[in-house]
């Protein structure tokens, strides 16, 4: 059965001891999906919204990258990485939603699918925060974990 890792057998919390385990390549892709009010979509579209701030999708993928690589400082317990790489795309779907993917990789003892979380998850914010000067009723829907390789197991969603 499977346990919580965070917390020893008293109760408290612990950062997991990754230190027998193997070095492996390890990745993971995590995806943010934003909506927007038509309006503000539609400037999007055209061209990559300039702000006062700058350009909406270049600014989100910057803060996205710098995010993930500072993940280790945000969330308790998690180990500090030196990431091997960080990529984030951002793209419109059909439903006409911003879809944020943020891919994570390292070389390492650990996995990086928090990584890949906070980079999406940042990368969402800052688009909300570009955009809420235009309307506030930005939405976003989901941040989810997509896919993971190396370690004890891969994951992916279907």
């Amino acid at each position: 059965m499977n346990k919580l890792t965070h917390i020893d057998e008293q109760g408290r919390p612990v950062m997991v001891d990754v230190s027998e385990k193997n070095v492996s390549l390890r990745s993971a892709l995590a995806r943010s999906v934003v909506s927007l009010p038509a309006k503000v979509l539609e400037q999007l579209i055209n061209d990559d919204l300039q702000t006062k701030k700058g350009p909406v999708f270049q600014t989100a993928i910057i803060a996205g990258i710098m995010a993930a690589k500072k993940t280790g400082e945000l969330i308790p317990l998690c180990h500090p990485l030196g990431l091997d790489n960080c990529n984030i795309e951002i793209h419109i779907n059909e439903q006409k939603e911003v879809v944020i993917d943020c891919t994570a990789k390292i070389t390492a003892k650990t996995g990086v699918e928090m990584e890949a979380l906070v980079g999406a998850s940042i990368a969402a914010l800052t688009v909300y925060d570009m955009c809420k000067a235009l309307s506030q009723d930005i939405v976003i829907k989901e941040t989810r974990l997509m896919q993971k390789t190396g370690g004890k197991s891969d994951f992916k969603r279907t």
